[in-house]
């Protein structure tokens, strides 16, 4: 089996998690009415397409998969922020925590994929994968469409 085909199972495993899946649907269900900022599946792809680029522009010697991992499970607590007020990316880093447990990730990349996860909403200065997430995440904040842009009246 070679490396490629390992790579985009684990990802495809993360995708169909049961736990991912119900998070996902609850997410989805939650901000079905916000016009601006939705946490949608087609954000996490974007958020770890820029971080991929990130990585490739400044010479960063970071695994595609375990880029792509930590973006698509960043945002995963953001219904128990909804639902009970813990921030999500604590939240997030607990069920990420949980489905990284599921699948075959070594205890390394786990705690890199966690702790990058746990300090997105900081610049993550002294962690570079939570750097790249902090910057792509704020730069699609900034780009998409947003009340900011008066847009609202």
């Amino acid at each position: 089996m070679s490396s490629s085909f390992s790579e985009t199972n684990r990802i495809s495993l993360i995708w169909r998690h049961p736990l991912y899946q119900k998070h996902c649907k609850k997410i989805q269900e939650l901000e079905k009415d916000r016009i601006f900022c939705r946490h949608t599946p087609e954000h996490f792809l974007d958020v770890a397409r820029l971080m991929y680029i990130y990585s490739l522009e400044n010479k960063l010697n970071l695994s595609r998969e375990i880029i792509y991992a930590t973006a698509l499970l960043h945002d995963i607590g953001r219904a128990q922020q909804y639902l009970s007020g813990i921030s999500h990316d604590i939240a997030g880093a607990e069920i990420a925590g949980k489905i990284l447990a599921d699948l075959h990730f070594t205890e390394q990349e786990k705690e890199e994929i966690l702790s990058a996860i746990s300090q997105h909403r900081t610049d993550g200065s002294d962690n570079v994968l939570a750097m790249l997430l902090y910057k792509a995440d704020n730069c699609l904040l900034y780009t998409s469409p947003s009340p900011r842009d008066g847009l609202l009246s």
